[in-house]
This record gives structure tokens, C-alpha cells and sequence, in this order.
């Protein structure tokens, strides 16, 4: 198809993680169980800080954010899985596929740099805990929040810009089961060589350095924790860091996995399947990583279902 003929007219194809008649019950209440647990998991984890004073402190005000992104960012992919598996239609128009892609750039971007601004936020709070709460103050904290999503919205648009110059004129069924642009661009006929540089300069500028800061914050974290007298201390520093770098190793350990198997493999569904790691266990993962890892969560969360069942 010419490109003039993008708009109601093109629909991709999304042919999903199996073409199996049989797996897809199986498919579909696997994805509709994780969504409903990355849902309720994060909203629970955004309900407990938000109703809890203890929990109002710049460490939690950035994990509330994080866990609102973790909720859109499955919203954005599970629901049209489930709905192409129940309807039986694996269509996607050209708006609602661009409408995605958007989207599943946009909320990688901001839990990366939401994880390099917890990173930063902790490196504070153990380093220079005398300098902590003036430095780290409500109008940084909003800032910095207000930062990662400017810069996430910005790159997000500036890959959609690109993308809607690309013209399409062969098969348009794409082995995924949500839009990727990567996988958007291997089904253009016109020049995607602005697109792909883009996409290595963003990975190496919103990836790869954020993932160096947060690297480097933690060597400073550990040399000071190294110096401290009280286990006491130690013991805090470490149980205050330990969720984080545990939500970190996971988030950028799933999207190395990814990125290699992509890499490796011929196969779409291997990468397809690789990509759900990535997706939708990630987000699903960091509410119990952070209740389980956490003793004031894990409080403020017992606080907040006995007042629900009081009410009941």
C-alpha cells in the first residue's frame, strides 16, 4: 500500500504468541490473570502510600509514580491481547498500532528514569543524610517526576513523527502480539534508516546511561555503607536498597533478554515470548518485590486491608 493510504484504511495484522486454536484459552486467562494481578498488586501499592503519613517521604513518592507507569504499561498491551483472542480478530488499525507503539516507548522510558531518580534519591539519603531533606525537597521531587515524563513523551513522539512517514507495500502481519516498532519497521518499503538511528542513539541515551548512573550511585551507596560503624545502619541502608536494586536487575535484566534473543533467534515467537518477561511479569513482579522486600510497605499494606475489612 501507497503511504497516502495509511489512515481507516491499513490494519496490521497481529498474529500473537501462537496460532494454536487450542492455546488460546490457555493464553487468554494466563495474560487476564497477570493483568489483574499487576493492577490490583500496584494499586494497592499506590493506595498504601498515598494513605499512610510514614509512607509520605521522596523514596515512596517515586515508587507511587513508578507503579501508576506499571499499570499503564500492562493496560497499554494485555487488554487488546485479550480482546483479539475473545473476538477472534487479530486486526489492529493503523492509528490504534501507531497509538501503541506511542505508548509501549513511552512507559519504558519513564521506568527507567524513575528507577535512575530512585537510584539518585537513595545515593542522597545515605551519603548525605544531613543534606537530604533540603536537597531532596517537594519542588525537586515534582520536578524530577515532571522531568521523566516530558523527556519520555518528547522521544516517544519524535519515533511516532518518523514513523508516519514510513510507507507500507507488503505483508503487514506482524509476529507479535503487540505493536513494537522494531517490528513496525521490518514491515516498511520505505527508507527506515533515521528511524533505526534514532532507535540506537535513545537506548544508548535513555538506556544505557541511566542504567551507568544508577550503577554509580550504588558504588557510592556501598562504599559508605562500608564505613558505617552500626549494623544497625548497615542493616537500614541495605533493606531501603534492597527492593530497588531487585526491581532494577529484573526491569533491565528482562530487556537484555530481549535484546538477545532477538538477536540469537529467527524465530518470532521466541522473541515474542521473551517480550511477555519484558511486558507484562515485569510489572507485575515489582508490588510483590517491594511489599515482600519492604517493612514499611509491607506495615502500611496491612494497615490499609484491615481498614477495608473494618469498613466491610
Amino acid at each position: 500500500m501507497e503511504a497516502r493510504n495509511r489512515t481507516g484504511i491499513l490494519e496490521f495484522i497481529l498474529l500473537g504468541l501462537s496460532e494454536d486454536p487450542e492455546l488460546q484459552p490457555f493464553i487468554f486467562g494466563l495474560f487476564l490473570s497477570m493483568f489483574l494481578v499487576t493492577v490490583l498488586g500496584n494499586l494497592l501499592i499506590i493506595l498504601a502510600i498515598c494513605s499512610d503519613p510514614h509512607l509520605h517521604t521522596p523514596m515512596y513518592f517515586f515508587l507511587s509514580n513508578l507503579s501508576l507507569v506499571d499499570i499503564c504499561f500492562s493496560t497499554t498491551i494485555v487488554p487488546k491481547v485479550l480482546l483479539n483472542i475473545h473476538t477472534e480478530n487479530k486486526a489492529i488499525s493503523y492509528m490504534d498500532c501507531l497509538t501503541q507503539v506511542y505508548f509501549s516507548m513511552l512507559f519504558p522510558i519513564l521506568d527507567t528514569l524513575l528507577l535512575t531518580v530512585m537510584a539518585y534519591d537513595r545515593f542522597l539519603a545515605i551519603c548525605h543524610p544531613l543534606h537530604y531533606t533540603v536537597i531532596m525537597n517537594a519542588r525537586l521531587c515534582g520536578l524530577l517526576v515532571f522531568m521523566t515524563w516530558f523527556v519520555g513523551a518528547m522521544t516517544s513522539l519524535l519515533h511516532i513523527s518518523l514513523m508516519m512517514h514510513l510507507s507500507f507495500c507488503r505483508d503487514l502481519e506482524i509476529p507479535h502480539f503487540f505493536c513494537e516498532l522494531t517490528q513496525i519497521l521490518k514491515l516498511a518499503c520505505s527508507d527506515t534508516f533515521l528511524n533505526s538511528t534514532l532507535i540506537y542513539f535513545m537506548t544508548g541515551m535513555l538506556g544505557v546511561f541511566p542504567l551507568v548512573g544508577i550503577l554509580f550511585s550504588y558504588s557510592q551507596i556501598a562504599s559508605s555503607v562500608r564505613k558505617m560503624s552500626s549494623s544497625g545502619g548497615k542493616q537500614k541502608a541495605f533493606s531501603t536498597c534492597g527492593s530497588h536494586l531487585s526491581v532494577v536487575s529484573l526491569f533491565y535484566g528482562t530487556g537484555v533478554g530481549v535484546y538477545f534473543t532477538s538477536a540469537v533467534t529467527h524465530s518470532p515467537q521466541q522473541v515474542s515470548v521473551a517480550s511477555v518477561m519484558y511486558t507484562v511479569v515485569t510489572p507485575m513482579l515489582n508490588p510483590f518485590i517491594y511489599s515482600l522486600r519492604n517493612k514499611d510497605v509491607k506495615g502500611a499494606l496491612g494497615r490499609l486491608l484491615s481498614r477495608a475489612t473494618s469498613c466491610l
